[in-house]
């Protein structure tokens, strides 16, 4: 059973920075890509940012240069450190992973989410 833990949303200030950490657990081979996603209210989910197990990142136009994705393939933990945050920015934060559990077989899993509020 494949679990997906996040940690380190919360409440910070225009400016503030803040760190996630989603951390998979399980009978895992191999990241394929694990991400972040995020919700706000009333709008659509969209991808923050992205990275491959090989390293290669991707970022959404709005987050480039201040949000930077990170991994820790034998943790199996991605970071999403976030600097410079805006209200524009608050939402709920998703984990997603597609992950190799062996024998050929990928599948996709989701965590449950971790809200950050960027608010004076």
């Amino acid at each position: 059973q494949v679990q997906l833990v996040e940690s380190g949303g919360g409440l910070v200030q225009p400016g503030g920075s803040l760190r996630l950490s989603c951390a998979a657990s399980g009978n895992i081979f191999g990241i394929y890509v694990m991400g972040w996603y995020r919700q706000a209210p009333g709008k659509q989910r969209e991808l923050v940012a992205s990275i491959t197990g090989g390293g290669n990142t991707n970022y959404a136009d709005s987050v480039k240069g201040r949000f930077t994705i990170s991994r820790d393939n034998a943790k199996i933990t991605v970071y999403l450190q976030m600097n410079s945050l805006k209200p524009e920015d608050t939402a709920v934060y998703l984990c997603n992973a597609d992950l190799f559990l062996g024998l050929g077989v990928r599948k996709n899993y989701w965590g449950q989410g971790t809200q950050v509020t960027v608010s004076s």
